[in-house]
């Protein structure tokens, strides 16, 4: 059964009315200023209302000189050249350490002591030397007066000089071994017992940055390493190259080292770059030499070292407040044009060195770009989109 509805025309056009009504009604506001000025601007341009000028700075893009700086990334290290194991020369256990790590010693210093068997032996050989030398010495003497008196050939001078000049080597090779287990006066052994504590010296002059051994230890003589001595006075920073960078680094080139642990910069000087990239990162390394005032920079610590590779003649550079991001994380700047208007420029940028970010495309002498107010003008146009 079909079922049809009539409708009268005046009703009809009545109904039609009042929708156009209430459309016209939803859609109806003030204009802003911005979508007036959005309505008259030519496409990608916008304009801003001069009551709103106030909060941008333009700057006229000129040529300058500035340098490339590269930020190269690191880590402290201990002066290799500075830096040594101390290496047991003694074996036998350890009685006592007299230092520890963060302690500051002089060459010489002994740093433990050793309870050694083998000064024993060592300590006997040099009594046995030192008396034949002493006889042969006096042997020498007597031979060469009773030479001189005619009272002996010279053969019998000549073997008592020998046996003179054999015993004298077996002392100094005595002594030397004494020396070696940190007696520096073999003449105090005479009144030494059989067993004494025999220091173990530090060969260097520095800070105990590390200790390995332990009292009670049994050290093993020329194998066992006790501590690890370095001078802080200068370190090492290690960074890495990466390749597209090894034509702007060179021997002797000045850097300035950074680290967020301190408000201060730290200066030194590349002394080595390596000969070989390395495989997986392909960057080459390179050792920086630098002084470490009161011992601030630590082994392991981060830093940042900045590298100046070159001087850049008639460059174009922009504030660093300029640069904005979009979308696609491509850097851009708000450019002035004639009447007021804006537009966006995207830019090839290169280095950032001092606030200021090298530009290597996209902008040309005499542009005005906004220095201050980049994220005002940002806001505005997108109100205007």
């Amino acid at each position: 059964m079909n079922l049809r509805f009539k409708m009268r025309p005046g009703l009809f056009l009545g109904l039609v009315s009042l929708m156009l009504l209430a459309i016209a009604g939803c859609d109806h506001h003030e204009p802003s200023a911005y979508e007036d000025t959005a309505k008259t601007a030519t496409p990608g341009l916008f304009t801003v209302p001069p009551e709103q000028m106030q909060h941008i700075q333009l700057y006229t893009v000129t040529p300058t000189e500035t340098k490339r700086v590269l930020r190269l990334t690191g880590t402290v290290a201990y002066n290799g050249f500075e830096t040594t194991p101390v290496i047991s020369s003694v074996g036998g256990p350890v009685t006592r350490i007299v230092v520890a790590p963060g302690v500051r010693v002089s060459r010489g210093q002994p740093m433990l002591y050793v309870s050694s068997p083998d000064y024993a032996q060592l300590r006997a050989t040099y009594l046995k030397v030192r008396d034949a030398f002493s006889l042969a010495d006096r042997s020498y003497a007597r031979a060469r007066d009773l030479y001189e008196h005619h009272a002996i050939a010279q053969a019998d001078l000549l073997g008592a000089e020998s046996a003179r000049t054999q015993t004298q080597a077996d002392l100094q090779n005595a002594e030397q071994s004494l020396r070696v287990l940190g007696i520096s006066n073999p003449e105090s052994v005479l009144k030494g017992s059989a067993v004494p504590e025999v220091p173990l010296r530090a060969p260097i002059s520095g800070e105990v940055v590390d200790q390995e051994s332990a009292a009670g230890q049994l050290l093993i003589a020329g194998q066992t390493q006790c501590f690890t001595i370095s001078n802080l006075s200068t370190v090492w920073v290690m960074v890495n190259i990466y390749q597209q960078d090894l034509a702007f680094v060179h021997v002797g080139d000045p850097v300035t080292i950074h680290t967020d642990a301190y408000g201060e910069d730290f200066q030194g000087k590349i002394s080595y770059i390596s000969a070989a990239l390395d495989a997986t990162s392909r960057t080459l390394q390179a050792r920086i030499v630098t002084r470490n005032p009161e011992g601030k920079l630590k082994k392991d610590m981060y830093v940042i070292a900045n590298v100046v590779a070159e001087t850049i003649k008639d460059a174009l550079t922009v504030p660093d407040t300029a640069l904005l991001r979009n979308t696609e994380n491509q850097p851009y700047v708000y450019v002035s044009t004639d009447n007021g208007k804006f537009a966006e420029r995207t830019l090839n940028t290169g280095a950032s060195t001092d606030g200021r970010t090298q530009v290597l495309s996209g902008l040309k002498p005499g542009d005005k770009v906004v220095a201050e107010g980049a994220l005002f003008l940002q806001f505005a146009n997108s109100l205007q989109q």
